[in-house]
């Protein structure tokens, strides 16, 4: 083949630069509004369930190519950008979170039904205005314990804060290590400025009052030091009818955990599974309880969290009949990091050195959830040396004969539409790894082309990509806002 003219090339190659640029200001464009959106009207601009409004312009142009996961069609900036604009210049949205890709999917196929964009939006946005939605009221929260998950539970509601109209981080409270209390809100503070998996804070961190008070992004969170939830009146904090979220574990019972019902705390919430009480995950089961009535409830487990969504779809198109759940797990905290007395069997092992095969209630703590599914299901799990991010392997029998392309499909269409688009996330990506999946807000990524179907079309096998540490903490916030009754309208 005989090589282009150099002259064409070079004229090509600045063409190709000037386009990205035009493109980058169009994000940079996009960007602005998503801010101005989101402190003036409270309403969240998302694209493909992501996070945009503090991104990087070449960030949020990546993001676009997410479209064909969803579609065969391509998602172009110009248009997402369209419909921001046009999104900010209606009159009377209510409070919302409205995810741009859908949105622009959707004008793709639809466009010609419409003689403008503004058109579009009032015919899919008609039922998120005032007059459909009330502004929410904040609800105060405190979180019991600030480790692992505390710290991305911290995280996770500052960066939602907003304009202060959903959860208000009032308070930490944590068992005191150190006599010192500014030394140890010193410590506790850096801890969540850097994490050695989820990278930086976006944002700044102060540590006040004498170690006393968390100065965070402008929310200013009280620091509590007390060994028992006994010694903690929040009232004396300025804390009202607060959700306390109690990450620590210790209590895992409705006897325990009720006493966290101080003065001044209205609701307790378990960020593990539960005994007594009622294990949610937040798409599945969340509308099964009265959280007014039900006043002490748990999150259950993060890997109930991946596969129930999943199950559910399944169970909804094919019926499962039985099946096996296999996890390939991260290691936690809860093991050693070097060989070393532990209670249970095998978890004394190094976890950086070994693959440790243990138990998991994740296959039983299904029915809690999915009730239709009890004794159907058995589980294990193997615990691997990486600090975050963890496998699901489902094996189930159905009922009648599928293909791959059939399951594929449903669970493609799961992530878009429906009750799931924030536990679902759909990957057709055949490089993707565990670390691609590390900051994920969904509970779950669908890897496609790992999908197996056995010969008879009744047996399946789908693999599933967990973040079983951000991805389970935004559920937990989810959950949190359901209970608070300050979840906004959502577009998905």
């Amino acid at each position: 083949m005989k090589p282009k003219n150099s002259t064409l090339i070079r004229e090509e190659n600045e063409n190709a630069i000037q386009t990205w640029r035009e493109q980058e200001k169009k994000a940079l464009d996009l960007l602005r509004i998503a801010g101005e959106l989101r402190f003036d009207q409270s309403i969240d601009l998302v694209l493909f369930r992501n996070d945009i409004y503090d991104l990087r312009p070449s960030r949020v142009l990546d993001l676009h190519t997410a479209a064909k996961d969803y579609s065969n069609t391509n998602v172009s900036i110009d248009t997402t950008w369209e419909i921001a604009l046009a999104i900010q210049l209606l009159d009377g949205l209510a409070p919302a979170k409205i995810d741009l890709g859908k949105l622009a999917l959707e004008w793709k196929k639809d466009s010609g039904a419409f003689e403008n964009i503004r058109d579009f939006l009032l015919i899919r946005l008609a039922a998120f205005t005032t007059a459909h939605h009330n502004r929410p009221q904040p609800k105060d929260v405190v979180l019991y314990g600030f480790g692992r998950i505390g710290r991305l539970l911290a995280r996770r509601i500052i960066d939602q804060t907003g304009r202060g109209e959903q959860l208000r981080l009032k308070a930490i409270v944590i068992r005191p290590k150190m006599k010192d209390r500014l030394a140890e809100a010193n410590k506790r503070a850096a801890l969540l400025r850097s994490d050695s998996v989820h990278g930086d804070f976006h944002g700044t961190i102060n540590v006040t009052d004498g170690g006393n008070m968390l100065e965070i992004n402008g929310n200013q969170i009280q620091l509590i030091y007390a060994q028992r939830p006994e010694e903690v009146n929040y009232l004396d904090y300025g804390v009202h009818d607060a959700l306390i979220i109690d990450n620590t574990g210790v209590w895992r019972d409705k006897e325990g955990l009720q006493v966290h019902l101080r003065p001044g705390a209205q609701q307790v919430m378990l960020t593990a599974p539960g005994k007594g009480i009622p294990n949610i995950v937040h798409g599945v089961n969340h509308t099964a309880f009265d959280l007014d009535q039900e006043n002490v409830f748990c999150a259950a487990s993060c890997t109930t969290n991946a596969i129930s969504p999943i199950l559910k779809v399944l169970d909804t198109h094919f019926g499962v009949h039985q099946g096996h759940i296999e996890t390939i797990h991260a290691y936690t905290s809860d093991q050693n990091l070097l060989d070393n007395f532990h209670k249970k069997p095998r978890r004394g092992r190094g976890a950086a050195t070994n693959m440790v095969l243990t138990s998991t209630g994740a296959a039983k703590a299904v029915a809690l959830v999915l009730p239709n599914l009890a004794g159907r299901l058995t589980g294990n799990a193997v615990r691997v040396p990486t600090p975050d991010v963890s496998l699901a392997v489902i094996q189930v029998q159905l009922n009648h004969p599928v293909d791959e392309q059939t399951v594929n499909n449903v669970l493609r269409e799961a992530s878009l539409h429906g009750d799931l688009v924030e536990q679902i996330h759909y990957s057709t990506n055949e490089e993707y790894v565990s670390s691609s999946a590390i900051g994920m807000t969904s509970t779950s990524v669908i890897d496609a082309p790992s999908t197996r179907v056995s010969a008879d079309g009744k047996s399946i096998m789908v693999y599933a990509w967990y973040e079983n540490e951000n991805g389970y903490a935004c559920q937990v916030v989810r959950l949190a806002k359901q209970a608070a009754k300050v979840r906004r309208a959502c577009y998905y």
